[in-house]
């Protein structure tokens, strides 16, 4: 079983998060996080945040032990470059490339599991308005007859007050 996660538009170059992902790739991904937490580069952050969500999608998707998995793959790839240009002295500009990259993570199990399908979620069925409409105005029409057999409303008015905007009368 596979998990992935990805990372887009990240505002670091590739060549600093490389430096970074080499050091964990192929390991468990409790060892990986302990070794990105300790590690002195700035780059640590974003991947450390990327490997936990690809661990919460296998857990939340796939139902899988988070001991029970590795790094198969991680690869950081060339991404937007922003040009900026500075200032230079006798009237020249030079350019300034900002660059980015694309992180993804493949993460495989250590054990083989049985479980090869995605959990199955179920929406409620959304509501209608107009069923809603319906209920209250039959609970009004029989509360309002039990409560006054005197007056008579109709249900042409109570629709009237729910038509009203507010702070007009």
């Amino acid at each position: 079983m596979e998990v992935k996660a990805s990372l887009k538009h990240l505002r670091m170059s590739a060549r600093k998060i490389r430096l970074v992902i080499d050091i964990v790739r192929t390991m468990p991904v409790k060892a990986a996080l302990d070794q990105l937490k300790f590690n002195n580069k700035k780059a640590s952050l974003p991947i450390i945040k990327l490997i936990k969500s690809a661990i919460a999608n296998a857990e939340n998707t796939y139902s899988l032990d988070k001991d029970n998995l590795y790094i198969k793959s991680i690869k950081a790839d060339e991404g937007v470059t922003l040009k900026r240009w500075m200032p230079r002295a006798h009237g020249r500009a030079t350019a300034i490339r900002k660059r980015g990259c694309h992180v993804d993570v493949v993460l495989g199990e250590i054990k083989a599991s049985a479980k090869k399908e995605k959990k199955v979620v179920t929406a409620a069925e959304p509501v209608k308005l107009e069923k809603l409409v319906k209920e209250a105005e039959t609970a009004s029409t029989k509360a309002s007859a039990v409560k006054s057999a005197g007056k008579k409303s109709t249900v042409a008015e109570k629709a009237k007050m729910f038509r009203r905007k507010a702070g007009t009368n």
